[in-house]
């Protein structure tokens, strides 16, 4: 997640003059002289804009951008943003900094971070993983109504009404939605082509009980190769409701590590909350995750795993990996150089039954913190990231020439590239435009086929308006997550015994927990919003 290109500019008085009287912009560049633009003359930073503007840019501000991940420790994180503060300050009297949640624990840590009345400026959100609606009904972000015109005025008419109203928490906008970019984040499994035509297995693989076969094939032929070579708080739970059953995930709450507890019965009955916790489902994948482990397909202190999967999948020690389609088309690539012949293909969860949704266009997005002490450069900041062209593909991608070069229109290492000298990243995933992305030589072609197949089985999102209001429940909620953090791990790695007997008490533990009252409250809430969306 990193970009680069040129900028100079007008002062800031006159940019946001030309901004303000000139249309809205064209989605493949920016307006001269605006924030985010690309073109014009280059004036004294820290100027104080005339009437005509009325944005004072005249004391230096620093601007802080949460954003989740392990902060590089290799020195280039702050080259780069060395170059892209050097533009911040021309612009808008600013500079940026990163602040970082690591990934251990990270959902937690995030949650405090937003709820410590820290003075956060830019945050990133994503409201199926990182319990937006919950942040935003504890008062954690800023309305951005009436800021967005005056200090994002590009962003503001680049994002259409219908998008805007998808961000709204008590009718006020809460967050900046990435809705110009392009992309798949639904789950599956990633396995080695080779080794399964190997194991007989010719077709491409869309179910469970294909990849059990291939499991077995691995555990059978490939001695030393852990099968799946994965564990911890992780499960394939999610997967396995998504493939075997016409449920639909809402997240309630959202950013479980394990497992999610409660599901739409179908695209079809939307509106009605249930958890295939509570029926065959849950017997079904206990029983298969018992008898997978059985067989010895993970290793046997699977729950306190704290390795890498897709390093070990690199490097030719395991045979299945579970991730989304974005990640699966960079490590078809990567694959093929390490473990050339290996034809790594994806297995999408949702292919079974053909139940796949298009993406929330909150997936990904960014806030302003409520106690932040300067909102307003805080949109100017993300202004120039979103709308400019320079600054976008440093964030993106480095410095051209020591982090990529540009080949045939695409992305390439340069020669001498040395990973551990030279790799630089922000994981910015808050505001990612189609129109400033180069693409990636590393990207699978064949991806893009991918695509085309979820094109023909894609249902629209049905949730975009849809804020279920935790208040009624919210100790509830929390109990469930503790038993879902207690009882899922085991159940998903076949570690908690006799498996009936296991979902037996997780089933009691969640009652006791307060589930029944929850679906309750999920289901009066899908109720209004049914007759809000359709009358």
């Amino acid at each position: 997640m990193n970009k680069t290109g040129k900028v100079l500019a007008f002062t800031l008085a006159l940019a946001l003059a030309v901004v303000l009287g000139l249309a809205a912009c064209s989605s493949g560049g920016s307006k001269e002289g605006s924030a985010g633009g690309t073109a014009g003359g280059s004036s004294p930073s820290g100027s104080t804009a005339g009437a005509s503007g009325g944005i004072d840019t005249s004391n230096f501000e620093t601007v802080s951008y949460v954003v989740l991940g392990n902060k590089p420790t290799n020195g280039q994180l702050e080259k780069v943003m060395e170059k892209v503060n050097q533009i911040m300050k021309e612009k808008i009297n600013a500079e940026l900094q990163f602040k970082w949640i690591e990934w251990t624990d990270w959902l937690t840590k995030y949650n405090l971070l937003l709820a410590s009345g820290e003075p956060l400026d830019l945050i990133t959100v994503g409201t199926d993983w990182l319990d937006t609606w919950a942040n935003a009904q504890k008062g954690a972000f800023l309305p951005l109504d009436d800021l967005l015109p005056k200090y994002a005025p590009e962003t503001w008419k680049e994002i259409p009404p219908e998008d805007w109203e998808q961000t709204k928490y008590n009718n006020k906008i809460v967050m900046i939605p990435e809705d110009h970019y392009t992309q798949w984040v639904n789950h599956g499994l990633m396995y080695r082509g080779d080794w399964a035509k190997e194991f007989g297995i010719t077709e491409p693989i869309k179910d469970f009980e294909t990849i059990g076969k291939y499991l077995q094939g691995i555990k059978d032929h490939k001695p030393g190769v852990v099968p799946f070579d994965a564990g911890g708080t992780g499960s394939l739970f999610n997967g396995y409701v998504n493939s075997t059953t016409d449920a639909l995930e809402l997240s309630v709450p959202a950013g479980l590590t394990t497992m999610q507890v409660f599901f739409a019965k179908s695209y079809d009955e939307k509106y009605t909350a249930y958890s295939p916790i509570f029926d065959d489902t849950m017997i079904n994948f206990a029983k298969l995750m018992k008898e997978w482990g059985d067989k010895g397909y993970w290793r046997e202190d699977a729950l306190n795993f704290k390795g890498n999967t897709s390093d070990e999948l690199l490097a030719g020690k395991t045979g299945l990996y579970e991730h989304h389609t974005q990640t699966f088309a960079g490590m078809r690539t990567q694959m093929d150089l390490k473990q050339p012949g290996s034809e790594l293909q994806f297995f999408p969860f949702g292919i079974t039954r053909g139940n796949l949704i298009s993406m929330p266009i909150t997936h990904g997005g960014t806030s302003v913190g409520a106690h932040s002490k300067h909102p307003e450069r805080a949109l100017m900041a993300y202004e120039l990231i979103r709308q400019n062209k320079e600054v976008y593909q440093l964030i993106n991608y480095g410095i051209e020439g020591v982090q990529y070069e540009i080949k045939d229109g695409k992305r390439v290492l340069p020669e001498g590239y040395d990973q551990a000298r030279d790799q630089f990243y922000t994981d910015f995933w808050g505001g990612r435009v189609d129109k400033f992305e180069i693409p990636d030589a590393n990207t699978w072609s064949g991806v893009y086929d991918i695509y085309k197949e979820y094109d023909k089985i894609k249902k629209p999102y049905p949730y975009g308006r849809f804020v279920f209001d935790q208040t009624p429940v919210r100790s509830e909620l929390a109990a469930i997550t503790q038993v879902v953090s207690q009882y899922g791990p085991a159940i998903s790695w076949g570690k908690a015994g006799d498996p009936v007997q296991a979902v037996e008490d997780f089933r009691s533990k969640l009652k006791a927990a307060g589930y029944d009252k929850v679906l309750a409250e999920l289901q009066k809430q899908l109720d209004a919003y049914k007759k809000l969306v359709e009358g």
